[in-house]
């Protein structure tokens, strides 16, 4: 759809949790700041910080009155953190921004119009590239929106699997927010996809396509999940039963279990041409898939790992599958990676 331009200036909240990010703070919230077409309330949560991470949030409020600083006596953790910034917004529409994460130039006033053209939205994102030292140079593209019921957005995200919103690029409505409660302390690693699906059940779902709406930093401290790591899996699968435990959502729970078997027989065939085939992730990726109660021998990736398993004792064999196998991963994930950016779910 082509957009429509903003009228008025709505208020946006903007919520910056921080912890130990200090470093990162003040760039984070001049991000913000920055935004046109918009007016901005900027409340920054810190949840105890040993780097002076609260000296420096409370500098900032002084000299720039958007900015509120929160500083907890004790360590709450991300959830709780998360959840008392979002308390204290009064926008129209409500952000979290990681202080390591920096918002994209005019993200805010792209999405406010698609919200303010389109009442019935509860959820807005777009493209979040991720970087390390400095984000991607903006280029300037045409902007276009996408919209989806919110049944229709869950459907799509279920068969996948997985997320598709990194998390600084989403905006939700307040009203969405109030009525959801925040994030969900049950799924410390998940919640941000279950507040996601959760707000799609209360209005349609919306995206920016073409000019990014935030970068995603990528370093050390935010990797607290390894692409090896199963608990990953697990968590999800944690998080779409809990999410769609009614019985007339069992279509839905079908698909997302297929999602997460398909993954997990990716990642242990993954094992298998790493030469850690007799390993014991690998056995544990292939007890979970087996655990998500679908048929395996009908999914993709199934005769890969099949060939592997058959394979493994030839080791010039099991040398040319691997070869083969990481290149036709490396052609999927790229090709993945593309229709994500230009659909917003593949």
């Amino acid at each position: 759809m082509r957009p429509v331009p903003l009228t008025g200036r709505p208020k946006v909240s903007v919520v910056i949790p921080c912890y130990n990010y200090g470093h990162f703070l003040p760039r984070a919230v001049q991000s913000v700041l920055e935004q046109p077409g918009v007016d901005v309330q900027i409340i920054v949560v810190d949840d105890a910080s040993s780097d002076g991470s609260a000296r420096i949030a409370e500098e900032i409020s002084v000299a720039e009155p958007r900015v509120a600083a929160v500083v907890h006596e004790a360590n709450a953790g991300h959830i709780a953190t998360y959840n008392d910034g979002l308390s204290r917004c009064t926008g129209d529409y409500v952000v979290l921004l990681s202080a390591d994460d920096l918002l994209a130039p005019g993200a805010l006033a792209r999405a406010a119009a698609l919200f303010e053209a389109r009442p019935g939205l509860a959820l807005v994102y777009g493209r979040a590239p991720s970087f390390s030292e400095e984000p991607p140079r903006p280029v300037k593209r045409p902007v276009s929106w996408t919209i989806w019921s919110g049944p229709e957005w869950i459907e799509r995200i279920c068969r996948r699997g997985t997320n598709v919103i990194a998390n600084p690029e989403a905006i939700v409505r307040r009203e969405v927010v109030e009525r959801l409660g925040g994030y969900d302390p049950r799924l410390p690693h998940t919640a941000d996809l279950y507040f996601w699906l959760q707000a799609a059940t209360f209005g349609r779902v919306g995206r920016i396509d073409g000019p990014p709406q935030a970068y995603y930093r990528i370093h050390g401290g935010n990797m607290h999940l390894g692409e090896d790591d199963l608990s990953d899996l697990v968590e999800r699968s944690q998080m779409f039963e809990l999410f769609l435990s009614s019985p007339q959502l069992a279509a839905m729970a079908l698909s997302a279990r297929t999602a997460l078997a398909r993954e997990a027989l990716a990642r242990a065939t993954r094992e298998y041409d790493l030469g850690r085939g007799h390993g014991p992730l690998a056995a544990k990726y292939l007890d979970f898939a087996h655990e998500q109660g679908v048929e395996l021998d009908g999914l993709n990736g199934w005769s890969a790992l099949q060939r592997r398993q058959t394979f493994a004792e030839s080791v010039l064999a099991q040398k040319a599958l691997s070869i083969v196998g990481r290149a036709h991963r490396r052609m999927s994930t790229t090709a993945e990676l593309a229709r994500i950016r230009r659909t917003g779910v593949a």
